[in-house]
């Protein structure tokens, strides 16, 4: 059989991409929200006791529920709402509470990726991760629980990607010579 009579194999495809992680703010960042939740409710409760008028009342209450809205709700809905994942791929990062902003890197583009903690984030094992694509200001994932594990994994899938899919530089297959069977024979 002749090089033009074999029959054609397809070449081989690169893996589907799979999410790796899913990551948010550490959750300390919700402290503050919940001493702001809880002083608000005892100083409403305090100052409807020296009230007397009806429209006082309303007032302590507008004002406490404005306070509820702006010091609690938004800060919560801003973290729940505000995720990276980190997929075999690339990173995706995803923010905003009324305009949302979606970020993707590719770990081809990655350079590097270093942890930052400051002593406050190293007490609750937090830091920010700086992912350095070439440009003027790296990509920050900021105060992520564990930094290290998310740094080891991203040097992980940087290295996979600069391999390529098929475990070569440059993602290009190695070239098949006339020893070498390419999916299971000839």
């Amino acid at each position: 059989m002749t090089r033009a009579d074999a029959p054609m194999t397809a070449a081989p495809t690169a893996p589907p991409e799979r999410v790796v992680a899913r990551v948010r703010r550490h959750a300390r960042v919700l402290v503050l929200p919940v001493l702001v939740l809880l002083v608000v409710a005892a100083g409403a409760g305090y100052a409807v006791g020296f009230v007397d008028e009806s429209w006082q009342l309303l007032a302590v209450g507008a004002g406490a529920l404005l306070v509820v809205v702006l010091g609690c709700l938004l800060p919560y809905l801003a973290w729940l709402t505000s995720r990276t994942t980190i997929t075999t791929r690339r990173i995706i990062m995803r923010h905003g509470v009324f305009v949302r902003v979606r970020n993707e890197v590719a770990h081809a583009r990655v350079r590097e990726v270093t942890v930052r903690k400051s002593p406050g984030q190293s007490m609750f094992n937090s830091g920010d991760v700086f992912v350095d694509i070439g440009q003027e200001k790296p990509v920050v994932l900021r105060d992520l629980p564990k930094p290290q594990l998310v740094q080891s994994a991203l040097h992980e899938l940087m290295e996979a990607a600069h391999r390529g899919p098929y475990g070569h530089p440059h993602g290009a297959p190695a070239p098949l010579d006339g020893d070498t069977v390419a999916w299971g024979g000839r």
